[in-house]
């Protein structure tokens, strides 16, 4: 019954695909490699991203490392890279909290081999197939 309602919820009212099984294993590895969606596009232009660390605080926790055919990729500079952990923790910001999002497979991105979180379909395939196959049957 609850996982009947967690699903309509999920699926039908937000508009999810995927919810979010597991726990954090404090790796640090989803910190290393970021990509950031600021309204509707990934950050893709240094400039831009200059200007968003003057608007706003949480850009400026961020440095570039690396740019690829998605984006800019970036490090928090808040995480201690010898205990892997965050030095800002309980002050953390909300993209962080929510880690992982499924918007992050819609860009692109995957989680760490090693993370202790998973992206969980809200409907398996087989439910989808049953009742696409439901469909048909009754038209």
């Amino acid at each position: 019954m609850l996982l009947g309602l967690k699903k309509f919820i999920l699926g039908k009212i937000f508009k999810k695909h995927y919810y979010r099984t597991g726990n954090c294993k404090g790796c640090g590895e989803c910190c290393t490699h970021i990509y950031v969606k600021h309204f509707k596009h990934v950050l893709k232009d240094e400039e831009e991203f200059k200007k968003l660390q003057f608007l706003f605080k949480f850009y400026s926790d961020l440095e570039i490392i690396d740019k690829d055919d998605l984006g800019l990729v970036f490090k928090c500079k808040n995480l201690d890279s010898e205990t892997k952990k965050c030095k800002i923790h309980f002050w953390r910001p909300g993209i962080c909290r929510r880690y992982p999002q499924e918007e992050l497979f819609s860009m692109g991105g995957k989680l760490s081999d090693n993370c202790g979180y998973k992206m969980e379909p809200i409907y398996s395939f087989e439910e989808i197939l049953t009742k696409e196959q439901s469909k048909r049957k009754i038209k």
